[in-house]
């Protein structure tokens, strides 16, 4: 990693430049802190079991390692000198894009099991929510922040930026074998559209922190109806994702051509 000029799309001002093999060892690092570490956390303070049903099991296996890895990814932003480029976005957007998050936000007001939070009591609330977070801050920091950097610092058009950056996102989520098994697969084809979705809010919005907390609140609700219920049936609530998956989707192809400002020469999302 070498000291560069950062200036245009990856914003102004100077800082390093991150080669594509020193980003895939960032990603394997902030994986490794969470899988390995969350299992050495875990081992260490005796929460093998119930890891998101108590408030003790979500300290201990999330927001210990999770809060590591959260520090890390800013730790790298700071190395490199990429606050500018991280956390602003200087390429925008037509303003029908703002749909995105909407629905979003819809998204996640449906998909939230109210009452099985009421039932965890107030604490376990908060510590969930400071999980999923971190969850959201940590994974957009790295994938739309430093990710969205690397990808415009070596010259790619907007449309390959939106597409390896999801790419790369849903990828890294195959880490997540280690404890699922297969099912990780089409998770992580489902994490590629959702990281689409979080780089077009990360553009309308201008900059990195409505899609950290939209990231971490569709966290959030998605747990809410799956994890936390040990031993009950499955929510109907978790059903407003995926609905949300193929409204997005059907929406965004449609008007694909209609995504980048009129005019702009830096090849568009499509």
């Amino acid at each position: 990693m070498t000291r560069t000029t950062v200036s245009g799309a990856v914003g102004q001002g100077t800082g390093r430049r991150l080669s594509y093999v020193a980003f895939a060892a960032v990603i394997v690092v902030y994986l490794a802190i969470i899988q390995v570490g969350g299992l050495i956390v875990r081992n260490a303070f005796g929460a093998e079991r119930d890891t998101m049903t108590t408030t003790y099991g979500v300290l201990v296996s999330m927001v210990l390692p999770l809060g590591v890895a959260l520090l890390f990814v800013y730790g790298v932003v700071a190395y490199l000198g990429w606050w500018q480029p991280v956390l602003r976005d200087d390429r925008p957007v037509r303003l029908w894009v703002m749909i995105v998050p909407a629905i979003l936000v819809v998204a996640i007001l449906l998909a939230i099991n109210y009452g099985a939070l009421l039932g965890k009591g107030f604490a376990f609330i908060l510590v969930f929510l400071l999980a999923t977070q971190l969850v959201g801050w940590g994974e957009e920091g790295l994938f739309r922040g430093i990710g969205v950097t690397v990808l415009r610092q070596h010259g790619l058009r907007e449309g390959q930026v939106a597409l390896w950056s999801s790419l790369i996102f849903g990828a890294a989520h195959l880490s997540n074998a280690i404890g699922s098994g297969v099912s990780a697969l089409p998770q992580a084809l489902v994490v590629s559209f959702a990281g689409y979705f979080f780089y077009l809010t990360r553009r309308v919005s201008g900059g990195n922190i409505l899609n950290s907390v939209l990231h971490g609140l569709f966290d959030f609700s998605l747990l809410t109806g799956t994890a936390i219920l040990a031993n009950q049936g499955s929510y109907p609530g978790t059903l407003a994702p995926i609905l949300v998956y193929i409204v997005l989707a059907v929406l965004l192809l449609v008007r694909r051509r209609k995504i980048e400002p009129a005019g702009d020469p830096t090849g568009g999302t499509a």
